[in-house]
């Protein structure tokens, strides 16, 4: 049966000038990071943890877009079959690991942010996830409305026994992106980020160990950080023991992480602001289903 998933926290900076009275934490301080990605100065605006995780966030209860064996619980319900708490100070979302041959499928949560996003850097301390089992298909992405028009940007997603992470976009017709400057551990597979009418994206595989599912999880987890600016979408991951003190410190400077795993270059082959804005961050795990 596949394996519980628990979240420590998430922090979400914006830019200075997108920072709204939800701010708690000045960080307003100059990045410098590499030519190729993007250059910005961020604040804290909000940080979801075991003290307001379920308040920041709505359960979505209808059918699996993706066609899977899953059945979306309320929050009310997901509380009572025992797959959400906040027990010792962490956030747990958790799956149905127990019911043989379950009816209309496997109890299962998928929970959308309630606030909007438009550019920033979003850190993830994640302690646990889905382990690599055949079948389990969990996420952690954005998406916007009326999609593919507003985007969508898959931070983590993995299908069955994989043992590495895919990231991919997902736009309208027009955006072609390239990954000059992602430093290695990642193949692009495809550079439309339309390809089949934006269900299988552009995407790239890591190739970064520690970075997903059983591995993942055998070294306590670790932290992704994404970056979403005018001129591109990038992704670092770092282990459990290898996160950044900056990070730790609540100041993270994106200049002093090195390359990142993924650096999906906008430019003339894509401008980032007319594919991707108002996107609200999802949790999810489903089963089996459409995945390309």
């Amino acid at each position: 049966m596949p394996s519980k998933t628990s979240l420590v926290g998430i922090s979400l900076l914006a830019t200075l000038q997108s920072a709204s009275a939800l701010a708690v934490t000045s960080l307003a301080r100059n990045l410098t990071i590499p030519a190729e990605l993007a250059t910005a100065s961020y604040q804290l605006v909000q940080t979801y943890n075991s003290g307001n995780f379920f308040s920041g966030f709505n359960f979505y209860t209808g059918s699996d877009p993706t066609h899977g064996f899953v059945s979306y619980q309320s929050q009310s319900s997901a509380q009572n079959l025992g797959l959400i708490n906040t027990n010792n100070g962490q956030v747990y979302l958790g799956v149905d690991s127990t019911t043989v041959n379950p009816s209309g499928g496997r109890a299962s949560v998928r929970i959308s942010s309630n606030q909007a996003y438009t550019h920033g850097l979003f850190i993830a301390d994640i302690a646990h996830m889905p382990g690599s089992i055949c079948g389990v298909w969990p996420a952690f992405w954005l998406f916007g409305p009326n999609w593919p028009n507003s985007g969508e940007i898959d931070v983590i997603e993995g299908v069955n026994l994989a043992g590495t992470d895919t990231i991919t976009l997902h736009t309208a017709a027009g955006c072609t992106i390239n990954t000059a400057g992602s430093q290695g551990g990642t193949t692009l597979q495809n550079a439309n980020c339309n390809s089949n009418n934006a269900n299988n994206g552009c995407s790239v595989t890591t190739t970064t160990s520690n970075a997903y599912g059983n591995a993942f999880n055998s070294n306590g987890g670790g932290v992704y950080a994404m970056q979403w600016e005018s001129s591109g979408v990038y992704v670092w991951f770092f282990p459990r023991n290898a996160i950044p003190a900056d990070i730790q410190a609540g100041a993270p400077v994106t200049g002093n992480w090195g390359l990142p795993i993924v650096a999906f270059n906008g430019g003339s082959g894509c401008n980032i602001d007319s594919y991707f804005a108002n996107e609200n961050i999802v949790f999810d795990t489903t089963f089996c289903g459409d995945c390309p």
